[in-house]
């Protein structure tokens, strides 16, 4: 089958990655140059984790997992690296993971905020600590590299610098070029909503500039990647943090400014940044709070936080992973080719059509 994927960020390259490896035809679209940072899936650090609450996205980071070993091999390319990861918090958030991961049979402990504290001095703990091992860190633009040359590979063309203009039953117009298609597939991130027919329903897709901050540390511990869930100690929509190769990086969830992705002027707010700082100065004593060096990036989520990976016609759509969907690229990928091979919704979380505020 000809197929061509619209967006060449982490969801679409690994989409055109399992496509490939299936034997279908494909033909990638990206708008952009490679490596650029306009999107979602750009710079160093990604989260990697199982600790979700709900049963479904624990299986689904399991299958990411071995999936992204597989790319590591295929590639000769080291992307995630073990840190393990600490959720803490409200017990009546941190528990319902502490659950999730015992059903799936994944390790994990759950610690006093004291003992995890000896454990890794650079951070300070709320009321309920889980820490489980098999998680840590994705670098985001050698991943996108891999997923990409390991379709090329296999045959797929990339093109770069083709701005989708529009779509139709079996064409992708770009300036340059039609491109005939047996099936489209659309994972063009922020712009999802200007390249989807509007005839398709989408759930309403709302694209916000956060700002993150890498901070410098002042210990050599070692830092796993971390959660901070709000409802104890912790007020607004969490904290998420990991160290990387620019420092230890931090951010909020979801609390950046509405913006068009074609007129995003990529300035961090001062009152984000001054908001990381408070919370370096109080919950993380490895790193120099003074030292904040911030960044944007794009989210675009649904209301309710679940992915859109579903078809209508020869189209699927994949979208609304900003927040926590670099990790399951891979699977997403597979959810993908098996709409394109002629299968439904694996589940109804990720169905196209209106959604409810969570």
């Amino acid at each position: 089958m000809n197929v061509v994927v619209v967006g060449g960020g982490v969801i679409g390259a690994a989409s055109a990655w399992v496509l490939a490896r299936r034997g279908h035809r494909v033909t990638l679209l990206e708008q952009f140059a490679p490596g650029h940072r306009y999107g979602a899936s750009h710079g160093t650090s990604r989260i990697f984790r199982h600790a979700y609450a709900d049963d479904y996205y624990v299986d689904l980071a399991a299958r990411a997992y071995t999936l992204w070993r597989k790319l590591e091999n295929d590639t000769a390319t080291e992307l995630l690296t073990l840190t393990g990861a600490v959720d803490h918090g409200a017990p009546v958030i941190v528990t319902p993971r502490v659950e999730a991961l015992a059903k799936a049979g994944l390790a994990s402990e759950v610690l006093e905020p004291r003992e995890a504290q000896k454990r890794w001095a650079g951070l300070k703990f709320d009321t309920t600590v889980l820490y489980h091992p098999d998680a840590g860190r994705l670098h985001a633009d050698r991943s996108v590299a891999a997923f990409t040359a390991a379709a090329a590979a296999l045959g797929a063309r990339i093109e770069y610098g083709s701005p989708v203009r529009s779509i139709s039953a079996s064409e992708v117009s770009t300036d340059a070029h039609t491109y005939v298609a047996d099936h489209i597939v659309v994972a063009a991130g922020a712009w999802t909503s200007k390249v989807v027919d509007s005839h398709v329903t989408l759930p309403e897709l709302v694209t916000t500039q956060e700002q993150p901050a890498h901070f410098l540390p002042t210990t050599s511990a070692d830092w796993p990647s971390f959660i901070h869930h709000p409802g104890a100690e912790l007020d607004g929509e969490g904290i998420y943090g990991l160290q990387g190769e620019e420092g230890v990086k931090i951010g909020e969830h979801g609390t950046g400014p509405i913006v068009d992705p074609d007129t995003r002027n990529f300035v961090a707010r001062e009152d984000g940044v001054d908001r990381l700082q408070t919370y370096a100065r109080t919950w993380l004593p490895g790193v120099d709070a003074a030292s904040a060096d911030p960044l944007t990036c794009l989210y675009t989520t649904t209301p309710d936080s679940n992915f859109v990976v579903d078809r209508v016609g020869n189209l699927t759509v994949a979208g609304g992973f900003s927040g926590h969907g670099f990790k399951f690229a891979p699977a997403i990928g597979e959810l993908v080719a098996d709409l394109v091979d002629g299968g439904t919704s694996e589940t109804p979380l990720f169905r196209l059509g209106a959604r409810q505020i969570s």
